[in-house]
C-alpha cells in the first residue's frame, strides 16, 4: 500500500471546476475530479495554518484547548504512527511555519522531510541594508498597532528579498516542492509501504505567480502590481480588488499545473491500482466577498471554513461521484492509519472515511470548527451557526506543555502567570501549563453575536436567519461536541453554552 497527499494552502473550493468554479481554466483539478471522490461538505475544524496542521496528525480537535502551537509530547502524530509500524513517511513542502517556532516539532515526525524555503515573509535571504519598499502590499489602515506595522514592514522587505531568488519557474518554491515529490514518486514507484506529503504554501497570500502565469492570463500592462491583500476590511477601489482576484487565479493556475505534474505520474506509473491520493487544504480565503480580505478577524464564512478535499482509494475504486457527507480536516489522520492497517488510537476523535467514499455513508451529524478563545461554528451540513464570545466572557487559556506561539516563545511575563494543572483524557496522564491568553474579538459581530444562515437557501450567506428552533438545537450540539471533545470549563462559559442539559 502506498499514498500520496497534494495539499494546499488558502485553496478556495468554489474557484475549483468541480465545485462550479468557472472563473479560470484548470485542467488538472477537473482531472482529479474524474479520478477521485469528491466531497461536497468538507469542513476545516482548528484554524489557521498550524492548528489545521496539528489536526492532521492528532486527528482531533485543536483550538478548543489551543492556538497556535507545534506537535505536544503527549500527542498521537499520524506519520510518526505509520513510522512506528514500518511505513516510510516523508514530507516535502515549502510551507514557511514548519521552520518557526511554532512549527518546529512537525516534519522531524516523519521518516525524511525536506523544505524550500523562501514564501511569504519567510527570514531566508540576508540583507544589512534598509528595508525594501514592497509595491505589491495593499495599504496598511492608519489605526494599525505600531507593534503590527513594524511586522508588516519587516514582513514585507523581507518578501521582496525572498522574490529576487525566483527568477525562473522552476525556482519558485512550489515548482521545486512539487519537482521533490515527483523525483520521490519515481525512485520509489517500485516499493511498497509508503506515504509521502507533497505540500505548497500556495496559493497563500502573497500570490507571487511566474511571469508566464500572468501573460497567459491577463494582459501584464493592465493587471497592476498588487498581489499581497492585507487583513482588513476592503477599501480598495474595484480595480485595485480585481488586480488582488487575478493574481491569486493566476497563483491558482500555477498550482493547477503542479497538480497535473504528480497526475501525470499516477499515470505514467499506473499508481492508480494500488496508491490513495488526497488533494486537500487547510482553509480557503476572502477575496472581497463580504467586504473582507484574507481571514480570521471576520465571521467564518463559507469562504474561509467550507474546503475542497479529493480522495482516490484504490480499495474503493469510486471516481468522478461526489459526497454530501460532513466531514472534517480530523478525519484525514484516521482514514490513513485505517488505509495502512494500522490501528487508530483512542484519542483520536475523527473517523476514517472509507464508508464515506465507498457508500456516502455518514460519520458525523454536526462538524465544529473555530479559532482557539475566538470563534466557534457548528452546522449540520444544512444550517450553520457562528457565535462569538458573550460579554464578560470568563477568563481563556492556553493548555500546552510547548509554550511558543508562531514565531516566537511563550515571553517571561506570560510565563509568569502559568500554572501546572490536571490533564486531559487525551494527554495521557501528563499534567499541562495553563496559561491566560486574551479572548478574540471578530470584526462585524458584537459581543455574543449570533449569525444563523441556511446554506442551502442562501449558500453565499447574505441573509442571516432568524429561527430559534434550529438555533437551540444547533447550541445542544455543540454543547455535546465540547463535552465529547474534553473542551476546558472556560470555553462553555465563552459561547454561553455552559447551562445546557447534554
Amino acid at each position: 500500500m502506498k499514498a500520496v497527499m497534494v495539499m494546499y494552502d488558502s485553496l478556495r473550493l468554489d474557484m475549483l471546476p468541480s465545485y462550479g468554479g468557472q472563473e479560470v481554466e484548470l485542467s488538472n483539478f477537473r482531472r482529479l475530479a474524474e479520478h477521485t471522490a469528491i466531497f461536497d461538505n468538507s469542513y476545516v475544524c482548528s484554524m489557521p495554518c498550524m492548528p489545521a496542521r496539528r489536526e492532521l496528525h492528532t486527528g482531533r480537535a485543536n483550538f478548543l484547548h489551543r492556538s497556535w502551537g507545534p506537535i505536544e509530547p503527549f500527542d498521537d502524530s499520524m506519520p510518526e504512527i505509520l513510522k512506528q509500524n514500518g511505513i516510510y513517511t516523508r514530507i516535502v513542502t515549502d510551507h514557511n511555519h514548519y521552520v518557526e517556532d511554532g512549527g518546529g516539532t512537525y516534519c522531524t515526525r516523519y521518516s525524511t522531510w525536506e523544505c524550500n524555503r523562501g514564501q511569504e515573509g519567510d527570514p531566508w535571504k540576508g540583507s544589512a541594508g534598509p528595508v525594501p519598499e514592497n509595491p505589491h502590499s495593499g495599504a496598511l489602515s492608519p489605526k494599525a498597532p505600531a507593534g503590527y506595522r513594524a511586522l508588516f514592514k519587516r514582513m514585507h522587505g523581507q518578501d521582496m528579498l525572498n522574490r529576487r531568488a525566483h527568477r525562473s519557474v522552476e525556482e519558485y518554491p512550489q515548482a521545486m516542492t512539487f519537482g521533490q515529490g515527483v523525483e520521490f514518486i519515481r525512485e520509489n514507484a517500485q516499493y511498497d509501504n509508503w506515504f509521502l506529503q507533497i505540500e505548497t504554501f500556495d496559493p497563500h497570500e502573497p500570490f507571487d505567480t511566474p511571469e508566464g502565469y500572468i501573460s497567459r492570463l491577463f494582459d501584464p500592462d493592465r493587471l497592476g502590481e498588487l498581489d499581497w491583500p492585507p487583513y482588513a476590511p476592503v477599501t480598495e477601489s474595484e480595480e485595485e480588488i480585481a488586480c488582488f482576484r487575478n493574481h491569486y487565479l493566476a497563483l491558482l493556475s500555477f498550482c493547477d499545473d503542479c497538480l497535473g505534474r504528480v497526475l501525470d505520474e499516477f499515470d505514467r506509473l499506473d499508481l492508480w491500482k494500488d496508491t490513495m491520493l488526497i488533494v486537500n487544504t487547510d482553509h480557503g480565503y476572502m477575496l472581497s466577498e463580504h467586504g473582507w480580505w484574507s481571514k480570521g478577524i471576520m465571521p467564518d464564512y463559507q469562504e474561509i471554513m467550507h474546503t475542497p478535499l479529493f480522495i482516490w482509494d484504490p480499495r474503493c475504486k469510486i471516481r468522478g461521484e461526489h459526497r454530501r457527507s460532513l466531514v472534517q480536516t480530523i478525519d484525514l489522520a484516521p482514514t490513513l492509519l485505517d488505509y495502512f492497517g494500522v490501528e487508530i488510537p483512542k484519542d483520536m476523535t475523527g473517523k476514517s472515511l472509507k464508508d464515506v467514499i465507498l457508500a456516502d455513508t455518514p460519520v458525523r451529524e454536526y462538524a465544529v470548527f473555530g479559532f482557539h478563545a475566538g470563534s466557534v461554528n457548528i452546522t449540520d451540513g444544512r444550517y450553520k451557526l457562528m457565535l462569538t464570545a458573550v460579554k464578560d466572557a470568563p477568563q481563556q487559556y492556553e493548555y500546552t506543555l510547548m509554550p511558543t506561539h508562531m514565531r516566537m516563545r511563550f515571553d517571561v511575563e506570560e510565563m509568569r502567570k502559568a500554572e501546572f494543572v490536571e490533564g486531559f483524557g487525551f494527554t495521557k496522564g501528563c499534567g499541562v501549563l495553563r496559561i491566560p491568553c486574551a479572548t478574540k474579538k471578530v470584526a462585524g459581530m458584537p459581543e455574543g453575536g449570533a449569525l444563523l444562515f441556511d446554506l442551502e437557501r442562501d449558500p453565499h450567506e447574505t441573509r442571516p436567519l432568524q429561527d430559534e428552533a434550529v438555533t437551540a438545537r444547533l447550541k445542544k450540539a455543540l454543547g455535546a461536541l465540547l463535552k465529547e471533545n474534553e473542551a476546558p470549563e472556560e470555553v462553555y462559559g465563552l459561547y454561553g453554552v455552559e447551562g445546557l442539559d447534554i
